[in-house]
């Protein structure tokens, strides 16, 4: 029997369905091979694209070799080998017993005269400011073994062959060494700091090449931007072997009070040597496969990783990581610059993911390298750490703001040494929470950062939880802010500063009074404070409410938003145009309090038009100032300064890192890159109703998008 014919209103319905069916299935983003297809691949030596395998508190990076076989020639040339991880740190003696207050310079404004520890250059400052630093992790390599070895030079490497497997986070390197072949196979387990390793070669067999491990003292002292690491002072450092067996070492570096386990495990029996007090080589007992899990703890003993559950558990990480989340897809763009921009998002998540995830916030170089001691900058916290949130991964921010929890007792005291109420935040700062001499304690756009920082979480997960465990954060952060402006009664008005330092690095800070930047951030600062007290059912705060209504207007000059009302000269003094454009912020980073949207226009042509781009522009610029084009709805104007070329630190090597003048590895223009694309792509807080709001709507861009959250 002849099934019934469909009626046209039926044919017409199912029609419908198929083709929104289709188009949803079309919207769908191939995730892995979007993020395959840009993972990194080197067929020589470049000193600048050492690739890393890590977890976000611990990273490995390595050469071409797949370990760290030429570090003279990458530190030299490019970016150190290093193995790191956020929770190893040391502290040189204090026989002096010196205190943060012996740094300290004093300042005088609104009737009343505060110490803040400025002094960098004294010895009380230079210890202060460079303890407690980062205790770098042994370094891991191939050597040529026995009395006549040596370390391997780039004349010993050949047909080279790295890819780094973004999808599996695993790195994969095929050399010649000394003529013959060797495979490298390197993950990093998601849940313990351990390495794991896979390598084949018949010089393994021939003894012709060793696994070097080399335990160094630390970082060469004086330096704070990619200082060498030091072999010297053997008598300084101790390394013990508390247990051995055919399989298995295990050994304790200590240095002063700092110290590690390390616990090497072969998937067979090893042959173990001791040529020096801190140095082993290793090769296989027999065979030309070397199999090792190399874990590391700061307390105890680690426990043992088996490298194949290695390899596996960190494929299985990786896999939720990229299936979780947002994910942006520019194929099928014409603008030629689509296919960089989408290389550089999928591996600034990447970088991100293994530098930035611990709940100790990252230095500015991350786990690649150490810079300014390993100290984090907690200006950069929002730029490490927002786009997590943005991109639907707000675990990792959280992991930072739970450090700012664990820290509130520092700020408290920071705060009540400077007269002010609630939490104060020191802006470079180690583990624990102590401030650092130097201009950094001036520095107020840190400050608003938790507030903002808990308002993304919210928004992610708006429940009652997420404002109860961070309530007590966002009130004292807010009352220290209510508490650091300072009554004009001349003019009838709440005044920040003086003194502060600007986000803009270059003004006096003994008389720097209402940066714009600054002032905007108050206001979203304490509205945010005020609507989180409402959501838990309280009154809202008078005398923040007060501030509010009478905070100094945002100061411009001929039409156009200045630095700071002290120093109006941004447009009449080129010497006035360096460093970051930081105005720009109040309508970019954040939605614009008492922003007015023409002058905004006219300050960021002007910008765009004269600004020192020679000067200071640093990574995150570019990205910060694309963000403010896009809530200008310049999607051109936004698009063509993410992708300046034209200008400096705004280039990414073919390991995905932004490079900073003096700094192979700068994460927080990868951070910022992030946060403009999950804004560009996924929209903002009255952005216009179309896809993809920050991108061009002129056809030459494709953006598919998904899983984005919108930023304020």
């Amino acid at each position: 029997m002849n099934a019934p014919l469909m009626t046209r209103p039926a044919l017409l319905c199912l029609a419908l369905l198929c083709t929104l069916f289709d188009a949803h299935a079309a919207s769908k983003i191939d995730r892995q091979a979007l993020v395959a297809r840009h993972d990194p691949h080197l067929t020589a030596i470049d000193p600048m694209a050492p690739l890393s395998v890590g977890n976000g508190r611990f990273a490995f990076t390595a050469d071409v070799t797949g370990l760290q076989s030429l570090p003279a020639l990458y530190h030299e040339q490019g970016t150190p080998l290093e193995t790191q991880a956020r929770w190893s740190w040391h502290e040189d003696a204090n026989p002096n017993g010196y205190k943060l207050s012996d740094a300290n310079r004093d300042y005088t404004a609104w009737g009343r005269t505060v110490g803040y520890p400025m002094n960098a250059r004294t010895p009380a400052g230079q210890w202060l400011r460079e303890n407690p630093h980062i205790q770098p992790l042994p370094q891991i390599g191939f050597v040529i073994p026995g009395a006549d070895g040596r370390v391997l030079g780039s004349a010993d490497v050949g047909a080279v062959d790295q890819r780094l497997d973004m999808w599996r986070g695993r790195l994969d390197s095929r050399v010649t060494l000394l003529g013959q072949q060797v495979q490298v196979s390197s993950a990093v387990d998601p849940d313990s700091d351990t390495l794991a390793l896979r390598i084949s070669s018949k010089l393994l067999a021939s003894r012709g090449i060793a696994v070097r491990i080399a335990l160094p003292y630390g970082y060469r002292a004086g330096d704070h931007h990619n200082p060498p690491l030091d072999f010297s002072h053997a008598d300084g450092h101790r390394t013990q072997v508390l247990a051995q067996t055919d399989r298995q070492l295990v050994l304790e570096h200590a240095r002063d009070a700092s110290r590690y386990t390390m616990l090497l495990a072969g998937a067979g029996a090893l042959r173990i040597a001791h040529p020096s007090e801190h140095v082993f080589e290793i090769v296989p007992a027999s065979g030309e496969t070397l199999e090792l899990s190399i874990s590391f703890a700061r307390d105890g003993r680690p426990q043992l990783r088996n490298a194949k559950r290695v390899f596996q558990a960190s494929s299985a990480g990786w896999d939720r990581f990229w299936r979780s989340g947002a994910a942006v897809d520019f194929s099928g763009s014409r603008d030629p610059r689509a296919a960089e921009l989408e290389r550089r998002v999928v591996l600034s998540q990447y970088l991100t993911a293994i530098q930035l995830g611990d709940a100790m916030p990252a230095s500015e170089s991350g786990l690649t390298t150490s810079t300014w001691y390993g100290k984090h900058h907690a200006e950069m916290v929002w730029w490490h750490t927002a786009h997590f949130a943005l991109w639907g991964r707000p675990a990792y921010t959280a992991r930072t703001l739970g450090w700012f929890q664990q820290t509130l007792p520092v700020a408290r005291r920071i705060a009540a040494e400077r007269g002010l109420q609630g939490a104060r935040w020191m802006k470079m700062t180690g583990p624990d929470g102590r401030e650092s001499p130097g201009g950094n304690p001036l520095i107020v756009w840190n400050q608003p950062h938790p507030i903002h920082l808990a308002e993304l979480l919210y928004r992610a997960n708006p429940t009652p939880e997420t404002l109860e465990r961070y309530r007590e954060l966002v009130f004292e952060t807010a009352q220290c802010m209510a508490s650091m402006l300072n009554w004009d009664e001349k003019g009838q008005r709440w005044v920040l500063g003086p003194p502060l330092w600007i986000a803009q690095e270059i003004y006096d800070q003994g008389t720097s009074m209402n940066p714009t930047y600054e002032l905007s951030y108050w206001s979203r600062g304490l509205q945010i404070a005020q609507q989180w007290r409402e959501r838990l059912g309280m009154p809202r705060d008078a005398g923040w409410d007060q501030r509010l209504a009478h905070l100094s207007k945002l100061p411009q000059k001929d039409g156009k938003y200045v630095a700071l009302e002290s120093h109006p000269d941004t447009w009449d003094n080129i010497d006035s145009r360096h460093d970051h454009p930081s105005f720009l912020m109040a309508l970019g980073q954040l939605p614009g309090d008492g922003v007015d949207r023409a002058v905004m226009r006219s300050t960021l042509d002007a910008v765009l038009a004269t600004w020192d781009w020679k000067t200071k522009i640093w990574g995150w610029d570019y990205p910060m100032i694309a963000m403010t084009a896009a809530r200008l709805d310049a999607p051109e104007l936004a698009v063509g300064v993410l992708l300046k070329s034209d200008g400096p630190n705004n280039g990414y090597t073919r390991a995905g890192h932004n490079v900073n003048t003096r700094l192979p590895v700068y994460l927080p223009g990868n951070g910022a890159l992030l946060a403009a694309v999950a804004m560009m792509a996924g929209g903002w807080d009255g952005a216009p109703k179309r896809n993809a709001p920050g991108f061009p709507a002129d056809g030459n861009w494709t953006v598919r998008a998904e899983g984005f959250r919108k930023l304020p």
